[in-house]
Parts: C-alpha cells; sequence; structure tokens
C-alpha cells in the first residue's frame, strides 16, 4: 500500500506532460472538425497508438501497473482538456478493458486486454455493453439473455444492448447479459464476445448532443454463440455465486456491471475535470483580453467572482478523484468516495462551462468559441457510467 500524497512522481509528471503536449498539439486542432463530421476519428487515434497513448502497455502502466492510482486520472484529465469527444475516443476502450478485469480470470484478462486495443499496426477496439433500451439505470432489470447449452458448451446470447461506446465497430464486445431472470442482479454474467462473431451487429447510430467524435450505438445480439470458456470468471464460479443466490445467502460478489463501474468512476470524474479546467482556462484568457468600459472584463468583480468560484469547484473535484483513485488501488472504498467523485466531478463540468458560456456572453453561445461544445461535452457527466441521481443514491 502507498502513501496518499497530492505530490506526483517524476514519471507521473513526466506522462502528464507527455499526454498535455499529444492533446495540445493533435487533439485540440482537430476537436472542432470531428465534431462537426460526428464520426470516429480514426486519424487521430492512430495518432495516439504510434506514441502508445493508445495501447495496452499504456492502460497496463497506469492502472494495474500505478499503486498511486493516479496515473490514469492525470493522464485523463490532460487528453479530455484537449477534447472530450477525441478523449473518449482514445478511452473508450478501456471500459472494455475494465470490465474483463473486473471480473475475468486472470488467464482471461492476459488473453483479451491485448486485444481491445490492438498495435499500433493493427489497431483493434473494446466495447462495454450494460444499458438497453429498458434498463438503464436499472442494471438489475436487464433483459438480455445467456443461455447454456451443454451439448456443445456454448453459451448463446440474444437481446440488444442500448448506449454502447464503439457499439458495433469494436472487436472485443464485453457483454453482461442474464443467465437467471429470477435472481435479477445476481443472476447475471459478463462475456467475451471474440471479433467477427456471428450474429452480433450495430443496431442505430446515436445523433448525440455532445462528445459527438466518440461513436455510441446499439449492439444487437441475435442467437450469438460463443465458447463456454468466453464466460467472464468461467462456470465453477458461476454456479456456485448462482447456488448460494438461490438459497438466498449473500454471495459477496458485486453485479458485473456495478463491479466495473465502481472501478472506473475516478478515471470517468477526472475526464470531467478536464472538461471544466479547458472552460475555466479559456474564459480566464478570454475575460483578461476583452474589453469593455474602457478596462479588461476581468477587472469587474462580478467576473473576478465567477472566475475564483469555477477555480475552487475544480480543484475540490479533483481532490475528490484523486482520493477516490488511490483508495480504489489501496483497500477500497470505505465508504462511497468512488460515487462522489464522479457526481462532483460531473456537476463540476456542467456549471464550469456554463459559466464560461456566460463570460464570453453572445460570443460563447457561438461555434466561433469552444465553449459551448465544452457545455455540449460536459452534460454527458451527469448521465452516463451512473446518473447524478444514482450516485446519490450510492452515497446515501
Amino acid at each position: 500500500m502507498s502513501e496518499f500524497s497530492l505530490n506526483l512522481s517524476e514519471d507521473q509528471q513526466q506522462i502528464q506532460k507527455w499526454v498535455h503536449d499529444f492533446a495540445e498539439t493533435v487533439v485540440r486542432p482537430a476537436a472542432e472538425e470531428w465534431d462537426e463530421r460526428e464520426e470516429f476519428p480514426w486519424p487521430i487515434v492512430e495518432e495516439a497508438a504510434k506514441i502508445g497513448l493508445y495501447s495496452f502497455d499504456f492502460f497496463a502502466q497506469a492502472s494495474l501497473g500505478d499503486t498511486t492510482g493516479l496515473t490514469l486520472p492525470v493522464a485523463l484529465e490532460e487528453l479530455f482538456w484537449g477534447d472530450a469527444g477525441i478523449g473518449l475516443s482514445i478511452f473508450g476502450s478501456g471500459l472494455a478493458a475494465a470490465g474483463i478485469a473486473a471480473t475475468g480470470t486472470p488467464e482471461q484478462v492476459m488473453e483479451w486486454v491485448p486485444q481491445c486495443f490492438g498495435t499500433a499496426d493493427t489497431i483493434q477496439l473494446g466495447a462495454f455493453c450494460v444499458s438497453e433500451p429498458d434498463a438503464g439505470s436499472d442494471v438489475s432489470s436487464l433483459k438480455t439473455k445467456a443461455v447454456y447449452d451443454e451439448a456443445s458448451d456454448e453459451w448463446v446470447l440474444n437481446g440488444t444492448k442500448a448506449w454502447i461506446t464503439n457499439g458495433g465497430i469494436a472487436d472485443v464486445h464485453v457483454v453482461v447479459a442474464t443467465v437467471d431472470p429470477a435472481l435479477k442482479g445476481r443472476g447475471q454474467a459478463s462475456f467475451v464476445i471474440p471479433p467477427g462473431t456471428s450474429g452480433l451487429s450495430q443496431g442505430q447510430k446515436y445523433r448525440k448532443h455532445g462528445i459527438k467524435a466518440s461513436h455510441t450505438a446499439e449492439v444487437v445480439l441475435d442467437d450469438v454463440r460463443i465458447p463456454g470458456r468466453l464466460l467472464l470468471g468461467g462456470k465453477d464460479k458461476l454456479d456456485e455465486k448462482l447456488a448460494r443466490a438461490r438459497e438466498q445467502e449473500r454471495t459477496g460478489a458485486k453485479q458485473p456491471a456495478m463491479a466495473t463501474f465502481e472501478a472506473t468512476r475516478p478515471a470517468v470524474g477526472a475526464m470531467a475535470v478536464g472538461i471544466a479546467r479547458a472552460a475555466y482556462e479559456y474564459a480566464l484568457g478570454y475575460a483578461k483580453d476583452r474589453v469593455a468600459f474602457g478596462k479588461p472584463i476581468i477587472m469587474n468583480q462580478a467576473i473576478a467572482f465567477m472566475l475564483a468560484d469555477m477555480a475552487t469547484e475544480i480543484d475540490a473535484a479533483r481532490l475528490l478523484v484523486h482520493r477516490a483513485a488511490w483508495l480504489a488501488r489501496n483497500g477500497g472504498y470505505t465508504s462511497a468516495e468512488g460515487a462522489m467523485s464522479k457526481l462532483k466531478a460531473g456537476r463540476t463540468a456542467v456549471w464550469v462551462t456554463e459559466r464560461a458560456i456566460q463570460i464570453l456572453g453572445g460570443y460563447g453561445y457561438t461555434r466561433e468559441y469552444p465553449v459551448e461544445r465544452f457545455h455540449r461535452d460536459a452534460k454527458i457527466y451527469d448521465i452516463f457510467e451512473g446518473t447524478e441521481q444514482i450516485q446519490q443514491l450510492v452515497i446515501a
């Protein structure tokens, strides 16, 4: 166990600068174009893969290999400072990798997590498939079913998943499905769907308010057959969990979806902090340059106080994110620190980006300036990976 410290190591500082430089020189100049195109930014992801930012090695180093838990949040803040839509395109596969790491055996983790990223020459994507058209926050009500065919030692999956990052275009889909509907959330399991599996297809692609460069779509599962070994955690472990659940015993095991979301909440919070910081810095620079009534508008107390509150809220959100990230790697949450960090960071991003628009006035409302995009991108952090109200429920 490492001691909690807000001081970044020399390696973490180097990673922070490395990611920031990439965000500043590659991501930001392309942000407006890919937001308008509303397409997956393959050229930018390819650039990230060339330098090793989009890779299994970096994912492993920044998450699994970091005892402080701070490397990944630090990197994500810098990347999403550049642009949230492109940032999610680069790190969206990480959610699938986290889903595998949360419930898979060591052998499954080593086999499938690298395939969520591929190589610099052959890029692959991962998708984590939980939500459904009628089951978003209520993950215990999933209708996608997985039925075991004992004769062939295969699982057969049927259902439709909704709001899936990289859905349908991913090479590796990690699907949470119900194996015993009577047990609701305790009767669920996660499965790996390999590339090219028959019966898996993309449904509708969503046209979104923000993070438009990130691909979000339905995933349709029509008699998808996969080998038994692709049940994450293995059948023996699942059978034991189901037997205990049927006897109404506490299994001690979290729902597969919730286990993943708990682990990723600080990372998602860090993304929101990056968006908020981008909006604050832009508004600060604008307030110093914009002259009205004979002086820069930052000299007006109303503007200065707004910026002071923005800076304070961002710092508070970052501190909660870093605390939660450290706890997640050092003994686990003692209360609901992960939910607190995600709740605070999401709210902060929405509020700070709105204030940035207010500081820019009419200009902030136009696409000529990036703060309206920051605001559109921020809103999803009150919704996905557990809504604002779900985080409050966890905390309460």
